[in-house]
């Protein structure tokens, strides 16, 4: 049965609409309605599900630490956080840690990081090129001036269980999920918003979240009249397996920006494109000549294992790219009443999930952050010209 009205419209229901819904329903001072608007529940096709999903403290931000160091310690507890009916969610962490490596010229960008990822509480050790080869003695240490590793709190998990786990929670606290697209979005007399949906249903909402992503998230900004630069970029990741053992990899990443981590018997591994490549896209098809031309290269240089490989399945998914500054805007929209925004996560959704869904229930309900201070991200800094300025992009 369609809903007729809502005190909050969450447009979007993976894995930040999922946290959002899931954070406000649970809050004992919030007594409103909530639905969750989501136009492939299948969620085939999610950034969710087709991401490598991983977590680091790695970053150059301290707003970007924060909210990973909040990431991690929900993940760990995920179990007692998400259970409903005495089932225990899983998400299958690793704490397998990050490896970034840095050439001569990169040493210093790297130095730096560590100081503040030091300082805010993350478990990171900074590796001269010596210390590297005995602790990952298949690695070419050659051309490379030092290196920082994750030894807790970084690592891979199920990405998708973790979105399944944050719907089903919510879903049991009363959030219906209605399987349709936001289509028009417009503010009537007496400031509700009307959202028109792909059924020819309207609802009307006093808060709208866009928590949209890649493929519809640019397009309810363009309806609210907010046109922000939120791009769909798509993203292979390529699968492998390997005659020689690599023990204790972690998620490794080569100072090119290529990546490589263990996925069960095998390995998972990926890279952005060149930027002149980085286009707009909306299509799933895998391009395997990137990886035979760029990934696996790349890799045997620097895991001379590598050399001898099977290549595997591949897939693409697409992220939800700012290309402002490559961080997320998160939070109310100034001169737009009652709009908020978790979009643009660059690749780091799954990973800010649980801050940015805490965050964003607090603002709606009080009127500001409770926990941890969201308003770096507010779309502010795009007025101002004023980037949030993160090193390590990957």
């Amino acid at each position: 049965m369609a809903i007729a009205s809502v005190d909050v419209a969450i447009i979007g229901g993976a894995v930040i609409g999922s946290s959002v819904a899931y954070h406000l329903a649970q809050r004992d001072d919030f007594k409103g309605t909530i639905a969750v608007f989501e136009k492939d529940p299948s969620y085939q096709r999610c950034a969710s599900a087709l991401s490598a999903a991983s977590i680091r403290q790695q970053f150059s931000s301290a707003i970007n630490i924060d909210i990973s160091l909040h990431g991690i310690n929900f993940l760990r507890n995920i179990g007692d956080i998400l259970e409903v009916d005495g089932d225990k969610p899983r998400v299958d962490l690793v704490e397998g840690g990050y490896l970034f490596l840095a050439t001569p010229d990169k040493r210093s960008i790297l130095e730096e990081n560590h100081a503040l990822q030091q300082k805010m509480g993350a478990d990171i050790a900074f590796m001269e090129p010596d210390a590297l080869l005995a602790n990952f003695p298949w690695l070419n240490v050659s051309d490379l001036a030092a290196g920082s590793h994750g030894l807790s709190g970084e690592g891979w998990f199920d990405g998708y269980s973790l979105m399944q786990a944050f719907r089903r929670k919510a879903r049991s606290l009363n959030v219906p999920y209605e399987s349709a697209q936001v289509e028009h979005l417009e503010k009537i007399m007496g400031g509700n918003w009307i959202l028109t949906l792909s059924n020819g249903e309207q609802v009307e909402a006093g808060v709208v979240v866009n928590a949209a992503g890649a493929s519809g998230g640019m397009k309810i900004c363009l309806e609210a009249d907010l046109d922000i630069p939120i791009h769909s970029r798509k993203r292979m990741i390529f699968t492998f397996e390997c005659r020689e053992e690599v023990p204790n990899l972690p998620l490794l990443i080569d100072p090119t920006g290529t990546y490589v981590r263990p996925e069960g018997a095998g390995f998972i591994c990926g890279s952005a494109p060149a930027e002149i490549d980085d286009l707009d896209c909306f299509d799933y098809d895998v391009d395997y000549s990137f990886f035979e031309e760029h990934l696996w290269p790349t890799l045997a240089t620097r895991i001379p294992a590598f050399e001898a490989i099977k290549p595997g399945a591949a897939w693409a998914g697409h992220y939800d790219m700012n290309l402002f500054d490559h961080n997320a805007f998160v939070g109310p929209v100034p001169g737009i009443e009652d709009f908020y925004l978790a979009l643009g996560f660059s690749g780091h959704g799954l990973q800010q999930s649980p801050a940015v869904g805490r965050g964003i229930a607090e603002h709606i309900v009080t009127g500001g952050y409770e926990s941890l201070d969201l308003s770096e991200l507010g779309i502010e800094r795009l007025g101002i010209n004023k980037p949030l300025i993160e090193k390590n992009v990957v």
